[in-house]
């Protein structure tokens, strides 16, 4: 990984949280999605949403290790609650919390056809990591990772 980019990756979730980022599990599949402010986390949210995820939190996310799983969850004051710029804060049926199975990074979209596994550790917890594609398969090709992984 470029060292620019390992700069930014270090720099996901450190602090002691909440983390500014959002979160939906599929099948009870946490999908962590982080970013800068207006870089797309409750709109890439809101469409993992409508293939079936549910939320666990938009903005801010509580993270803990537990039992060997990274959890998230959210602050009780915006629980069920989601941002869909333009229209509003949204109500959502939202799950209490969900295991973390996949981080997406905003900040730096993906070229590569075939691109490397990277992966990010917290907490102690080390999750597959994958940045922003710009194209309109990729809210389904997550879903489909989540369920199925990738072979190359």
């Amino acid at each position: 990984m470029p060292d620019i980019l390992q700069e930014r990756i270090g720099s996901l979730l450190t602090g002691s949280g909440p983390f500014h980022a959002s979160c939906v599990a599929h099948q009870g599949k946490g999908v962590l999605i982080c970013g800068a402010s207006g870089s797309g986390k409750s709109g890439l949210a809101l469409q993992l949403m409508a293939l079936g995820a549910e939320l666990v939190a938009d903005d801010r996310v509580i993270l803990k290790a537990e039992g060997g799983e990274m959890l998230a969850s959210a602050p009780a004051q915006i629980a069920g609650k989601i941002e869909a710029r333009g229209i509003g804060i949204l109500n959502a049926k939202a799950l209490p919390s969900a295991p973390v199975h996949v981080v997406i990074a905003l900040d730096h979209a993906e070229k590569a056809r075939l691109p490397e596994q990277y992966t990010i550790t917290r907490l102690g917890i080390t999750l597959p990591l994958l940045f922003r594609v710009d194209s309109p398969h990729f809210p389904s090709a997550i879903v489909h990772y989540l369920h199925h992984g990738r072979n190359a």
